[in-house]
């Protein structure tokens, strides 16, 4: 039986570029074990979730990459004209942080208009509304915007809603650069404001597992001291607030259930949740938040790419996952470059660090042969793949919950670390 999984997408500009890649190699690579129940997405990330569901629910997924990267080259700034655009886009982001500016309407010009409108065409080219009609089949599509007169979130959802191109824009709809959007009785701004991107409503689809291709970064290990660097900050704090309130209540029900304080027949069940992280590190580009409005056609290709590699990771991630959840220890060897650095402190059995494919066996047998993946808690990958796990002690059985840690490079697992759980885990 195929795990049922829902995808997750939050939004960020231009940086969902990097959700376009992740996508195009999920919808090709995990549909012999995995069954994609439901998408959903704020932003940018509806326009890629949107995509992917249409060639989804037409039954041709590797459809989907194709869709995005024809979205994305077209969304590209690729002429002179464009390309001044979209510098001054930028200038203008950076002088919200260091100026006041004339308190002027953004909608006072005519550009605003021709942006909503080309950016209806660019979905319009892609999808067929006319055909999309509500209904109980799955996958499920939704998306995230927030009416700005009652300030009440909207999760637009396929089951029951028409999705348009009007819906897309409502989620978008980032009110300095385009006006409030008129949906279905009201009048909606980007959905960065409300869910970003919508997890309750997936729940609601009983998956196995939620997947979410999260944009901005989780963690900086630099203080922001300058004013670009303090808004930058602000901006990626205030884009994961609402996620992590959503995937919260997501692993707190898994807790209840693990601990008996829930019912299995309370009408729930224990859902894993995973994260594909964009990794700043990995990027050439400088990213914060004037890059979100960047178009240039390199920048979103070399995030395209960057989507590509960190799928890559991160399915391989979960074929090691499962042989080490099925103890198939000779397939847990195979993943081990021959130069693998091997580390562990407390809670675990202190070890190393050590060096060197020879020393894998020893360590597996000590170490994973006895800990667990935790169910309720996260697999991320970022620069490296981290999950939650158990381990029980060979002597006295007391249970413990660390972390084990792994970098991969080519394919290959070039280090693993277990350790403490960090704040948050």
């Amino acid at each position: 039986m195929r795990t049922r999984i829902a995808i997750a997408c939050q939004g960020g500009g231009s940086h969902t570029a990097f959700t376009a890649g992740v996508l195009d190699r999920l919808c090709r690579d995990v549909l012999d074990t995995h069954e994609i129940v439901g998408l959903s997405g704020t932003s940018g990330g509806a326009v890629c979730a949107l995509l992917a569901w249409y060639a989804l629910r037409d039954g041709d997924p590797a459809a989907a990459g194709r869709l995005l990267g024809e979205f994305w080259a077209d969304n590209s700034a690729s002429s002179p004209w464009e390309q001044l655009l979209n510098a001054s886009a930028m200038l203008a982001g950076d002088l919200q942080q260091f100026a006041v500016l004339p308190a002027i309407s953004p909608y006072d010009n005519v550009l605003a208009r021709s942006a909503a409108d080309g950016f209806r065409a660019m979905l319009r080219r892609r999808v067929d509304f006319d055909r999309v009609e509500p209904g109980p089949e799955e996958p499920v599509l939704v998306i995230g915007a927030v009416d700005v007169l009652s300030g009440e979130f909207r999760a637009f959802d396929s089951r029951q809603d028409r999705i348009s191109a009007e819906t897309v824009l409502a989620s978008a709809a980032i009110p300095t650069l385009f006006r409030a959007v008129s949906v279905e009785g009201g009048t909606f701004w980007d959905g960065l404001f409300s869910q970003n991107p919508p997890i309750r409503e997936l729940v609601d689809l009983r998956p196995d597992e939620i997947w979410v291709v999260q944009i901005n970064p989780t963690r900086r290990d630099v203080e922001p001291r300058t004013v670009l660097d303090i808004g930058d900050r602000r901006n990626e704090l205030a884009g994961n607030l609402s996620l992590y309130q959503e995937l919260h209540f997501v692993e707190k029900i898994d807790e209840w259930l693990e601990a008996g304080v829930l019912a299995d027949d309370a009408g729930y069940k224990s859902i894993v949740v995973r994260i594909v992280e964009l990794s700043p590190s990995r990027v050439r580009w400088s990213l914060g938040a004037r890059s979100k409005l960047n178009r240039d056609p390199m920048f979103i290709r070399d995030l395209i790419a960057h989507g590509h590699s960190q799928a890559d990771e991160f399915l391989t991630a979960l074929a090691f996952e499962r042989a080490w959840k099925e103890q198939d220890f000779d397939a847990v060897l195979s993943f081990f470059a021959d130069d693998v650095r091997l580390s562990s402190t407390e809670p675990f059995p202190k070890t190393g660090p050590i060096r060197g494919i020879s020393h894998v066996n020893a360590f597996i047998d000590q170490h994973l042969s006895s800990a667990i993946i935790d169910p309720t808690r996260k697999q991320v990958a970022r620069d490296r793949v981290v999950w939650t796990v158990k381990t029980s002690s060979k002597s006295s059985g007391a249970r413990t919950r660390g972390v084990a840690e792994i970098a991969l490079r080519g394919g290959r697992i070039t280090s693993l670390t277990l350790g403490p759980s960090a704040p948050g885990h």
